[in-house]
């Protein structure tokens, strides 16, 4: 029953920033799982084929002739996942109004334009339609160094609820607040080898999320098993991140907390490079491609 429910045979999914890093790995489960899926971007990657569109998500013009290409293409829209966004590392105090701007920009406004212009759609298909936002933990907890990526983030899981309430019957929209994930572009922000593994090492589950995994809880929340969900946000971080005072405190009780997680000597993720994919200088939500495209580009 489970097998034949997350079946997507027939079903057509658009995927933003669906052409790299995490995104990739959304596409492909959807693939796998029967779908025939779109992927946007705005500049195609090495080999792209006939399943990309370019589209640039932060101009409404833009994704109104994404979604005439894909109307034109398949007749129909059944799932949305809004992946793309990110931004670079910058002082909040020293990043210039225009910079915020992108970045909100980005984060918020574009995958809000997006689900508009699904919706729309959506409504007039008997069958309706589900969209999925990748939020991040960045939204959850303080993000130095990507303070208004971490405030658009926020914005996506009281987003998620209001169209979830307006949207619905035919509507379903829910979120996933990604935490850490291991891309192509992981070196870039958490190092070496062994620093992967020492960022790996203040995740409960002793590692970063493969991109297939996102993909995973998207199709979860866009299938039919979750035909009574809507209007949430999973979390899906690994457990999320150890406490800093673990690791700073004397405690004997706290020292054998450490021992019992096995983690002693290794630091608790804050401030950059915490959880929600930040690596490094470049803040990341885990759906997107964690190489990080400038938000001015």
């Amino acid at each position: 029953m489970a097998t034949r429910e997350l079946s997507f045979d027939g079903a057509v999914v658009l995927v933003t920033g669906g052409a790299r890093g995490v995104g990739a790995g959304i596409a492909s489960v959807f693939r796998e799982y029967g779908a025939e899926v779109v992927v946007c971007g705005r500049t195609p990657p090495d080999g792209a084929g006939p399943d990309f569109v370019r589209c640039d998500v932060r101009d409404p013009e833009s994704i109104a002739v994404m979604m005439e290409q894909v109307l034109d293409r398949h007749q129909r829209l059944d799932v949305v996942v809004n992946n793309a966004g990110g931004a670079p590392y910058a002082d909040a105090a020293e990043a210039s109004p225009r910079f915020h701007d992108k970045v909100v920009q980005l984060n918020l406004l574009a995958p809000l334009h997006v689900a508009q212009q699904a919706n729309a759609v959506m409504q007039h298909q008997k069958t309706g339609g589900s969209i999925v936002m990748v939020g991040s933990v960045s939204g959850r907890r303080a993000s130095p160094g990507t303070a208004a990526y971490g405030a658009a983030k926020a914005g996506i899981d009281g987003l998620t609820a209001s169209l979830a309430a307006e949207w619905a019957p035919k509507v379903r929209v829910n979120a996933l607040a990604v935490g850490m994930v291991r891309t192509e572009s992981a070196q870039l922000h958490y190092g070496s080898e062994d620093g992967i593994a020492a960022v790996a090492g203040t995740v409960p589950l002793r590692r970063l999320a493969e991109p297939r995994e996102i993909g995973t809880c998207a199709a979860f929340l866009a299938s039919p098993l979750a035909s009574y969900v809507t209007g949430a946000s999973l979390l899906v971080h690994g457990g999320g991140e150890r406490p800093a005072f673990l690791s700073a405190s004397d405690s004997e009780g706290v020292r054998s907390v450490r021992r019992i997680g096995g983690v002693s000597g290794v630091s608790g993720v804050g401030g950059v490079g915490g959880a929600g994919g930040a690596g490094g200088a470049v803040a990341s939500s885990g759906g997107h491609d964690n190489r990080r495209e400038n938000v001015d580009e």
